[in-house]
């Protein structure tokens, strides 16, 4: 490691500070404004990943980080560049994951000129980060990279830009790495209350039918192991949010599925019928509340979130708790006693027998759901990753995840594209886990590309695409509320995704019948390969249960069919 009294431009002193903060991998594509990283970037030995577009640099970048719980780092040269980074930096804002996203830009003294390639890109992305910087002095670099990595990685946390001008990259420095982080303003709270900690505990014992509310927070915390030890004792049903699974294992017996709009009923109607809502790393979003004014009626609510301007924000609240939820279920388990809500629990299983999640078979035609039942039954332990839609909802109902940071998948911004990208950032983090990439055939072309990025460097994640030749959540939409106007959902049968994988060097897979679905994916899981399977499913599916936009959570839709 170089010494303080020696002097290196901005570039190698960038190198430098990712070594500090412990980076391996980078997802990056060059141009002219990074040359100058680029060339300290072969110089060095960090693992460099070329993808064929930028928006998957941030994407695989978010993937990496939701995978391995670290901060992932993604970088772009100015101008277009940067601004197709945008789409993954939202995605990572919405879901409150690390990441540092590095910007090439064009020279300090060019700037504002509207120079070739130059785009304000701290000024764009000032809505989804949690803070950027525009370095014009190289000695700033190291005490920018140290606060951007501390900031993104503390607190809620989430993606933060930093913008090198050219000339910065190229400025000679002493170079001097900080040991600490001073920001005035910037003091996350980590341990809660105690008395409100004390008032959460006589609410819980007091309760009849209380509701665990488990959201990403859980995952983000690590605190996994202290949700499932508070929820054994209060001896609660839990239910999570999209993010959230994996967070509580779903063969838990008082584990009640996802929640919201595509939930299960019995989550559903537990938490309307719960005379209290224990919501942990949560922030109650919209496809979860459904109809505010109708959501839980008769509940009393604790929320326990590290962003206070989550709290109250959506749902008025009870009981706030603001800090880290690794350390306040730990001083809530400490201090409430154990409970027994015998009852509400037989209740509850009385709607899990009565409305289980089912799809009718078809001898004839694969049906989705159980593609996804196959995959979990040859690999119950993978790491799934989603694209956005149909194919999202039915991963998150049939796969059955046991631990925290398997299921991977854009919540809050719904990412069409994310997943394959994603799940390249997850292999790469992840090398000892069989990765799979669940897509619908809409989604996967949006990235497709990065087929090339999976066959040159080798990193053989299974790409599971759900073909039924539609865009096809907003062909649900257009059949249940738009008199089944079809209006440019329908994709037809214009792409053969078996030569298109073949065509990279990948290899290409295809099911039509349901008796070829476990043979493709067992010959997938043998290869070692980068593969693309072809799952030749049911074109008109719905995915069951739904509740409509802007109805209360226990109005539901049966679509099965």
């Amino acid at each position: 490691m170089k010494e303080s009294t020696e002097k290196m431009t901005g570039a190698r002193a960038l190198i430098e500070c990712l070594y500090k903060e412990n980076v391996d991998t980078i997802f990056g594509y060059p141009g002219g404004a990074v040359l100058p990283l680029y060339d300290e970037i072969y110089k060095s030995d960090l693992n460099h990943i070329l993808t064929r577009h930028e928006q998957s640099a941030a994407h695989a970048a978010d993937g990496y980080a939701r995978a391995t719980g670290k901060t992932g780092v993604c970088v772009a040269t100015s101008g277009p560049g940067a601004t197709n980074l945008v789409t993954g930096i939202a995605t990572a804002y919405m879901d409150s994951i690390p990441m540092v996203a590095i910007t090439g830009q064009v020279p300090t003294f060019m700037i504002g000129n509207d120079a070739f390639q130059e785009a304000n890109i701290t000024g764009i992305t000032l809505p989804i980060t949690k803070h950027n910087y525009l370095v014009q002095d190289a000695n700033d670099l190291p005490r920018v990279i140290k606060e951007a990595f501390h900031i993104a990685s503390t607190g809620r946390k989430g993606p933060v830009l930093i913008d090198i001008p050219k000339d910065v990259t190229a400025q000679e420095i002493y170079f001097h790495y900080p040991d600490k982080v001073e920001l005035r303003g910037y003091k996350p709270t980590y341990k809660g209350n105690l008395q409100q900690v004390k008032k959460a505990s006589e609410y819980i014992e007091r309760s009849k039918k209380p509701v665990i509310y488990a959201g990403g927070g859980i995952i983000n915390s690590n605190a996994s192991d202290e949700l499932k030890e508070f929820a054994e004792k209060i001896n609660a049903p839990v239910t999570t949010t999209l993010t959230g699974i994996g967070s509580f294992p779903d063969d838990h017996p008082q584990y009640i599925g996802m929640l919201g709009m595509h939930g299960t009923k019995y989550a559903n109607y537990a938490i309307q019928e719960s005379d209290l809502i224990i919501a942990v790393g949560a922030r109650f979003d919209d496809r979860v509340t459904g109809k505010i004014a109708a959501f839980a009626p008769n509940a009393d609510i604790i929320h326990i979130d590290i962003d206070p301007a989550e709290i109250s924000k959506n749902i008025k609240v009870s009981v706030p708790i603001v800090g880290d939820a690794k350390w306040i279920l730990k001083s809530l388990t400490k201090q409430v006693s154990t409970c027994d809500f015998g009852p509400w629990l037989q209740k509850i299983n009385q709607w899990k027998k009565q409305y289980p999640l089912k799809y009718f078979e078809n001898e004839d035609v694969i049906k989705p759901q159980y593609v996804i039942e196959q995959i979990n039954e040859a690999c119950d332990d993978a790491i799934i990753v989603t694209e956005v839609g149909q194919h999202q909802m039915w991963a998150s109902q049939y796969f059955k995840f046991k631990e925290p940071r398997t299921f991977i998948t854009s919540g809050g911004l719904g990412t069409m594209g994310y997943g394959f990208p994603a799940a390249l950032g997850a292999k790469i983090g992840k090398p000892e886990k069989v990765v799979f990439d669940i897509a619908g055939d809409g989604s996967f072309q949006m990235n497709s590309q990065e087929l090339a990025t999976a066959v040159q460097h080798n990193i053989p994640v299974i790409i599971a695409v759900i073909n039924n030749c539609y865009l096809g959540m907003v062909r649900q939409w257009q059949e249940l509320f738009f008199e089944q106007r079809y209006s440019c959902t329908c994709l037809e049968e214009s792409v053969d995704f078996v030569k298109l994988a073949e065509a990279y060097g990948a290899l290409g897979l295809r099911a039509e019948k349901p008796d070829e679905v476990r043979p493709v994916i067992d010959k997938a899981l043998e290869s070692g390969r980068p593969t693309v399977i072809d799952f030749i499913v049911e074109k008109s599916e719905n995915v069951s249960p739904m509740v409509p936009a802007s109805a209360a959570i226990n109005e539901i839709l049966d679509l099965e069919r």
